[in-house]
């Protein structure tokens, strides 16, 4: 299978509406970002203070279909507490039986912003796409809680759905950024166990180094993402990862041949920081032997997907992972 495979929709060039409002990010939302997160020493309280009205913003971005119904949880399990909501955009009720299949989404947020009303409005799309419910996780943030708190939560999520009678072969894991990271930790984590791996996994701008040493790298080589400033998010990164070893197994995730690793999708924009760490995913798990695609996106910025309002690729991105998807469903049947 080639390194990068074209995505319907996908031009040479990106759209000019995408263009345009890159271009207009580039200039605004890097500097602020430079000038405040950057400054570690402030960024634990900016963070508690920014936090709520920079997740208004972005569901405000990302807006949810009409229609879609929410169906909050709120569990204790023995180890914890699940917390997330259902979310179902298909004419069908939010939390389906179990017989169904579902996605289970992993938020980004840098492990430090976001949650899954922020992420409503693209998981909802997902959901509308596939015709599946989507259980999307409500994890533990920094600097309020540290490495691997968010981590341990996603495992504990997806054993909660085993526990309720869902089949790992019906679940669809798919994460965004950080999100991405905790996906590929989840996979780690049932290998060790020897617990069923998911049916599928799809990647949106996902994380692989959460030290950020592959996206300064990219920094410094000249990649100027619309969104991020590699130095400022390493520091904020760092209120979540605190101390932890750049190679700790949980931080720089090691999948192998062992491991059946699930069919995946990996979607990047080509104007990411982010984009080497998509790259060192793809190579992976190829060199582990899964079924892997890599689709670099020209012109888009990260998470595109989540954006419609600000390109039209955001729609395509979300039908060429709604037919990976059902491809992953004739498979099964064939």
């Amino acid at each position: 299978m080639p390194a990068v495979e074209p995505a319907r929709g996908a031009q040479e060039r990106g759209s000019l509406r995408a263009r345009a409002i890159n271009g207009y990010l580039s200039r605004v939302s890097r500097p602020l970002m430079t000038a405040g997160m950057g400054r570690r020493q402030a960024s634990a309280r900016m963070i508690s203070t920014m936090r709520p009205g920079l997740n208004r913003s972005l569901a405000a971005l990302s807006p949810v279909p009409a229609g879609t119904r929410v169906q909050q949880v709120r569990a204790t399990v023995p180890d914890g507490q699940v917390r997330g909501e259902w979310v179902g955009a298909h004419g069908g009720p939010a939390r389906p039986d179990t017989a169904a299949r579902i996605i289970y989404y992993l938020h980004g947020s840098g492990y430090v912003i976001c949650s899954p009303r922020t992420h409503r409005g693209v998981v909802a799309r997902l959901s509308a796409g596939t015709g599946w419910s989507a259980f999307s996780l409500d994890y533990r943030l920094g600097p309020e809680y540290a490495f691997p708190a968010a981590g341990d939560d996603a495992i504990r999520g997806y054993h909660w759905l085993l526990s309720h009678g869902f089949d790992p072969a019906q679940i669809v894991v798919a994460g965004d950024s950080a999100g991405g990271h905790m996906a590929l930790d989840l996979l780690a984590d049932n290998a060790r166990r020897g617990i069923g791996q998911p049916g599928a996994m799809v990647l949106l701008s996902p994380l692989y180094d959460p030290s950020f040493s592959l996206a300064v790298a990219g920094q410094l080589r000249g990649v100027r993402d619309p969104f991020i400033d590699a130095v400022a998010a390493q520091r904020v990164l760092q209120l979540y990862t605190r101390d932890t070893a750049a190679d700790h197994p949980r931080m720089r995730i090691l999948l192998d041949d062992r491991m059946c690793l699930p069919p995946t999708l990996i979607q990047v924009g080509g104007l990411e920081v982010m984009a080497d760490d998509a790259r060192a995913i793809h190579r992976m798990l190829a060199a582990a032997g899964a079924d892997v695609r890599l689709q670099v996106w020209p012109d888009q910025g990260h998470v595109f997907q989540m954006f419609p309002l600000f390109s039209p690729e955001s729609g395509h991105a979300l039908a060429e992972v709604s037919s990976f998807l059902a491809g992953t469903i004739s498979s099964e049947r064939g």
